[in-house]
């Protein structure tokens, strides 16, 4: 990079820095996103709203062109408050925390109870075998693996147990599915997700019970094998519903025929307000857009900032965007993720050909000022992913400080309180800057 350049951009970096430090725009539309319309299950009246909004928020930017993109989405809804109860142990009864899983189905008014047997892999319920599952809860308790630094490892070596649990239980005969929460910590909040059915095997009710009420239920388990768990569930799916990804750009001045995504997913879970999941990534890929127009950068590939829909309980907005950009031909060189939380940046991960991650690691000098450190080439995301293999498009996912993100992770507790502005600001401007080099230099 020449000298004159990198001074160049070093000031435009700082501007952006500035700006984003500066600035309540992004933080103050979370919070009319999260205390105004609030959770955003895919399909839900709140989701519509908040299609609707964020298309309004990105008309009064002036951006070049805003746009919805149609998408049929799942409407699964919860129905009346879950009920977990031990009743019959040694100990007396005992209520447990749980939440269902999404896509569950219920359990009828009157509920279930069955025997619990505990697991904690897939192979030692294969080794029970149909003779000791059926007509049992199973109860799934592996927990995350703490000695892991980064805690996305964590989840990914347990959530194999929420998705393909009930599928396996039901196979041996199994009547309901109970699984530990997806979180580091002991918690009383359960931790809901989605889980998923297989045509010709039986569905059976799945539902999340919260950490510290899994140790629980282990406790009395080692001392009671026999004891009777209650299950309530009135969940239901109902028929598919149109919404849309909510899209808006800025038009290259050079190479506009090269477009760079930066974006998160509307959507969220109905259980708290879906703050850090996604509201905070949705609301800062507005931000950028926002900061390119106010510093008038004019970027010389196409920036457009997608909130996709459905990335919880189905990932159809990401799939149709993509499905649209393969039959529009259009040429991503770059897409960049924002779900991990709006917590203080550490870096991205970048999933691309050896010379974009040379490129990226050549910016080296312009990132790490601002605690943009790491950079290692596991990356992507949910909602970008289904872009991978149209030409040489860079998947990126921002990185952000994971420590606290499975402490709010689809849960109740997840509102904009439990966001912080300065955290979130710098994540906008770490995105801001990234996108701006990758419109300046392309890869």
């Amino acid at each position: 990079m020449a000298q004159q350049n990198y001074a160049a951009d070093s000031i435009t970096i700082r501007k952006i820095y500035d700006n984003a430090l500066t600035s309540y725009e992004s933080y103050d539309n979370l919070r009319y996103l999260t205390k105004k319309i609030g959770n955003r299950l895919s399909g839900s009246p709140q989701a519509a709203a908040a299609v609707e909004w964020s298309r309004q928020v990105m008309d009064k930017m002036g951006l070049d062109r805003v746009y919805l993109q149609e998408v049929m989405v799942p409407h699964w809804v919860r129905g009346e408050k879950e009920i977990g109860r031990v009743t019959n142990s040694r100990a007396g009864a005992a209520d447990m925390n749980i939440a269902a899983l999404g896509g569950s189905v219920g359990t009828g008014a009157k509920g279930i109870s069955a025997q619990v047997v505990e697991v904690k892999s897939f192979e030692e319920l294969e080794k029970l075998g149909k003779k000791k599952v059926q007509g049992k809860i199973v109860f799934f308790n592996r927990p995350f693996d703490n000695t892991h630094l980064n805690t996305m490892q964590a989840y990914g070596g347990a959530v194999d147990q929420r998705g393909g649990g009930p599928v396996a239980a039901a196979k041996l005969g199994a009547v309901g599915v109970l699984v530990r929460s997806m979180a580091n910590e002991v918690q009383e909040v359960p931790h809901t997700g989605s889980t998923r059915y297989q045509e010709g095997v039986a569905k059976i009710p799945a539902a999340a019970i919260s950490t510290k009420h899994a140790n629980q239920l282990s406790d009395l388990l080692q001392d009671d094998p026999q004891l009777n768990f209650y299950l309530r569930m009135t969940c239901e799916t109902l028929p598919d519903v149109l919404s849309y990804n909510v899209i808006g750009e800025l038009k290259g001045t050079e190479k506009p025929e090269e477009i760079i995504v930066v974006g998160g997913h509307l959507d969220s879970w109905d259980l708290g307000e879906g703050a850090h999941d996604d509201g905070t990534g949705c609301m800062q890929s507005i931000d950028v857009l926002r900061m390119f127009k106010e510093l008038n950068i004019k970027p010389k590939r196409t920036v457009r900032a997608v909130l996709f829909m459905n990335e919880e309980n189905g990932l159809r907005g990401g799939l149709k965007y993509a499905e649209l950009a393969k039959k529009n031909n259009e040429k991503h060189i770059a897409a960049i993720e924002s779900d991990a939380g709006g917590f203080t940046p550490r870096g991205f991960g970048i999933d691309g050909t050896a010379a974009q991650f040379a490129k990226a690691k050549s910016w080296h000098n312009l990132l790490t000022p601002y605690g943009l450190h790491d950079l290692n080439r596991d990356g992507g995301g949910a909602d970008i992913g289904p872009l991978k293999g149209q030409g040489t498009v860079a998947l990126i996912g921002f990185r952000p400080d994971s420590q606290r993100y499975f402490d709010y992770h689809h849960t109740e507790i997840d509102v904009f309180e439990n966001v912080n502005r300065r955290e979130m600001q710098l994540g906008s401007a770490s995105m801001a800057a990234l996108v701006y080099l990758l419109a300046e230099y392309g890869f």
